[in-house]
């Protein structure tokens, strides 16, 4: 599966665009980004941090969720998702996340992926659609 090294970090940027943005509070001025979308690309964060250090053929699958959206990010602002490798259990890595925006932070968390063979996993799933 790899070595994966504690401490390990990686970083994603997004400029908030309206298609990240939340629609439903009407007044354009108010459009911000969305917190599935924020949870979404801080998932998208610790996958392509943890990904170089794997083995051909393995990838990951989000486990566990535990963030908190603590400021808004308006559209034009550009946010930075970060990830630390803080734990490794058997096939479970364990993440530390954090978003910024230009100004503050927006949201910050856990994060659990698990390490997942990538052929025995579609196998699995076609099983179970089969």
């Amino acid at each position: 599966m790899g070595d994966i090294p504690l401490g390990t970090k990686g970083e994603f940027k997004l400029l908030v665009t309206s298609e990240v943005a939340i629609s439903f509070l009407g007044t354009e001025g108010a459009r911000v980004l969305s917190t599935p979308h924020m949870i979404g690309f801080m998932e998208r964060t610790c996958r392509d941090t943890v990904l170089p250090l794997l083995d051909p053929g393995y990838d990951t699958v989000g486990t566990e969720v535990h963030v908190r959206h603590l400021a808004a990010a308006p559209i034009g602002m550009t946010v930075t998702f970060t990830a630390e490798i803080i734990a490794v259990r058997a096939r479970r890595v364990e993440f530390r996340v954090e978003a910024w925006d230009e100004q503050e932070k927006i949201g910050d968390g856990t994060h659990e992926r698990a390490i997942i063979n990538v052929a025995k996993f579609a196998t699995r799933m076609a099983q179970k659609t089969g």
